[in-house]
């Protein structure tokens, strides 16, 4: 899919892709995240992400999730915008936004082979349970070192200046 709106998916797509790959012997990875600015150290998760099985699909936390998670200053860009984005990336092969403050119900509906989350995460790995039962695998994926959006935010304050 060259265009990324038809990478961005419901639930039941995503299960559908799934569920294909399955039939031609090809497995699905799945990882989860705001991907509010993205940066290098995003770019280089999802590519190893991307890299622990056929395709990969990313579930995208809803604008409503972001702020539960992070703060009533977030996201800084829209869901629909981030969705676009991670879609037109050559490592995502499917985008499914979800507005719950984790993975798990999304998880147990597409049911993906491989489950991808950050070693920072090595604490808890929503979905991990389900994944496992079926069959499938975690994989901990080292972070980039100084890349965060956080990081990045903060920069842009100390270079322009915070406006009241």
């Amino acid at each position: 899919m060259n265009n990324p709106a038809e990478k961005i998916m419901t639930a039941t797509q995503a299960r559908a892709l799934r569920d294909l790959l399955k039939a031609e012997g090809k497995r699905l990875a799945f990882t989860n995240g705001c991907f509010d600015i993205l940066h290098r150290g995003h770019v280089t998760y999802l590519q190893f992400a991307r890299n622990q099985a056929d395709a990969l699909c990313v579930g995208l936390n809803s604008d409503a999730s972001v702020k539960r998670n992070k703060g009533e200053n977030r996201p800084i860009n829209s869901e629909g915008d981030r969705a676009y984005v991670m879609a037109s990336l050559a490592a995502v092969d499917s985008v499914v936004i979800f507005d719950e403050n984790e993975p798990q119900d999304l998880i147990e509906k597409i049911l993906p082979q491989v489950l991808i989350k950050g070693r920072d995460w090595a604490h808890y790995v929503s979905g991990r349970e389900v994944v496992e039962a079926n069959g499938g695998t975690v994989v901990l994926a080292d972070m980039v070192e100084g890349k965060s959006t956080t990081g990045t935010i903060e920069k842009v304050l100390n270079v322009y200046g915070k406006k009241d």
